[in-house]
C-alpha cells in the first residue's frame, strides 16, 4: 500500500499544534493528528486565558508582547489584571512592578485600600492586602474561539485534522519519517512534535532523546459568592508571591486557582481533594467570603522545560524531528509568536519581524540550549 505523503505532520492539537499548523498549511500540506476525540482537550481547554506580564522569564514576556497585537477581535479583549501584595509580599511586588513596566508603561501602583475598592471582598491589614498593581491592557483570552478559528483556518487550507488518531510508531525510512496512527500511516518530511505532557513520550516513539519535560498539575474550582457584589467589573486578580488567582464568572460565580504546582506523569488531570480544600482555604484566609459549596472543580497540566523557557526547534540529532513543547501555563498567550516562530524554523523562511522587535531570536528558543 502506498503511504500519502505529506509535508508537515503535527502531533497535538492543542494551541502550540493547532496555530504553528495553521501558519504551515501555506508552507504546505499539514496533517494534525490528535489522540482525543476533540481539539485542545487537555492544557489548551483548561486554562485560565489571560495575557498579561507576570511571570519570571523576560523571553516569555517578550513572546507575549509580540503576540498581542497577532489576537483577533474574537481571540481577546481587554479586560484589568490585579497582582496584589499580601502582608510580606511586598518586595515581590516591587520586583514584579520593575519587570512589568517594561512591557507595559501604564501599569499602575495601587494603595491596598485602593485595591480594596476594585475588590471589596479583598481583606486588608495584618495578613491582608497590602498593596497591589493595576495592569489596564491585559486582555481576556477566548480558548475556544482561538482553537476554532486554527481549526477552520487549516481546513480551508486544505490541511487536515485526525481525531482519535494517536500516535502508535514513528520510524525514519529513506530520508523521511513514518507516521503510524491506528487507522493509517504517513510519510512526513518533517514531525512536529506538540503533543504537550506528552512529547518527550513521542520523542521515545521515535527513538529520539527527551528533553526534560516535567509536567505540573494544577487545581482549579469555582463557587458562588453570596452577597450584593457587582463582580462583572472585578478585574482579574492574582497574587504577587503564592497564594491564588481569582476571577469572576459572571455576576455571582469566582473561579479561584491556588497555583499548586505538583509533578505528575502525562495523564488526564483530575482534582485532588487537598488541592481543593487549599483553594477554599487561601481564599477564605485573604477575603471576607466562605466558601459553602464548590459548584465545580477540574485540573490541568502545565508542562515546563527544565529551564521553564519554551522550545521551538530541530532536534540536533534527529533529522526533521521539530520540537515546539514547554509552553507552561503561557501557551495561549504566547501562541501567536510560537507559531511565527515554528513557521519561520519549520519551513525555512526569514525570521519574523514581530520577533526580531522584541529581541526574540531562534537560538534562545532552541531545544539544543538544553543539551
Amino acid at each position: 500500500m502506498t503511504m500519502r505523503k505529506i509535508d508537515f505532520v503535527v502531533i497535538g492539537a492543542g494551541i502550540a499544534g493547532l496555530s504553528a499548523a495553521n501558519r504551515l498549511a501555506r508552507r504546505g500540506s499539514v496533517l494534525v493528528c490528535e489522540t482525543e476525540e476533540a481539539c485542545g482537550f487537555h492544557a489548551s481547554g483548561r486554562s485560565a486565558a489571560f495575557a498579561h506580564f507576570d511571570m519570571d522569564s523576560r523571553l516569555v514576556r517578550a513572546l507575549t508582547a509580540a503576540s498581542l497585537p497577532l489576537f483577533g477581535r474574537t481571540a481577546a479583549r481587554f479586560h484589568p489584571a490585579l497582582f496584589i501584595a499580601l502582608d510580606g509580599q511586598e518586595r515581590k511586588l516591587n520586583s514584579l512592578a520593575s519587570d512589568y513596566r517594561e512591557w507595559a508603561p501604564r501599569l499602575e501602583r495601587l494603595s491596598a485600600d485602593e485595591v480594596q475598592g476594585m475588590v471589596p471582598i479583598l481583606r486588608t491589614g495584618k495578613g491582608g492586602v497590602v498593596g497591589g498593581l493595576l495592569d489596564k491592557d491585559a486582555r481576556k483570552l477566548d480558548a475556544h474561539a482561538m482553537l476554532e478559528t486554527h481549526r477552520k483556518s487549516i481546513i480551508s487550507a486544505g490541511g487536515e485534522i485526525a481525531l482519535r488518531s494517536p500516535i502508535k510508531g514513528l520510524s525514519r525510512q529513506a530520508g523521511r519519517w513514518i507516521v503510524d496512527t491506528p487507522s493509517a500511516s504517513y510519510s512526513a518530511k518533517v514531525v512536529i512534535n506538540a503533543a504537550g505532557a506528552w512529547v518527550d513520550e513521542i520523542a521515545r516513539l521515535a527513538s529520539v532523546a527527551p528533553i526534560g519535560i516535567a509536567p505540573l498539575h494544577r487545581t482549579v474550582i469555582t463557587f458562588d459568592v453570596v452577597g450584593q457584589h457587582d463582580m462583572r467589573a472585578w478585574p482579574f486578580t492574582k497574587t504577587a508571591g503564592p497564594g491564588f488567582y481569582i476571577e469572576a464568572e459572571g455576576t455571582s460565580r469566582l473561579l479561584a486557582c491556588p497555583m499548586d504546582e505538583h509533578p505528575s506523569a502525562p495523564c488526564d488531570a483530575q482534582p485532588g481533594e487537598e488541592d481543593v480544600a487549599l483553594t477554599a482555604w487561601r481564599i477564605e484566609q485573604a477575603t471576607t467570603l466562605t466558601v459553602p459549596r464548590i459548584a465545580s472543580k477540574w485540573a490541568g497540566l502545565r508542562s515546563f522545560a527544565p529551564d521553564r523557557e519554551p522550545v521551538v526547534g530541530f532536534d540536533a540529532a534527529a533529522p526533521d524531528f521539530f520540537w515546539l513543547a514547554g509552553q507552561g501555563g503561557f501557551g495561549l498567550q504566547t501562541s501567536p509568536a510560537l507559531a511565527l516562530a515554528a513557521e519561520a524554523i519549520a519551513a525555512g523562511t526569514d525570521w519574523p519581524e514581530e520577533l526580531r522587535a522584541v529581541g526574540v531570536e531562534a537560538g534562545a528558543l532552541s531545544p539544543a540550549r538544553l543539551d
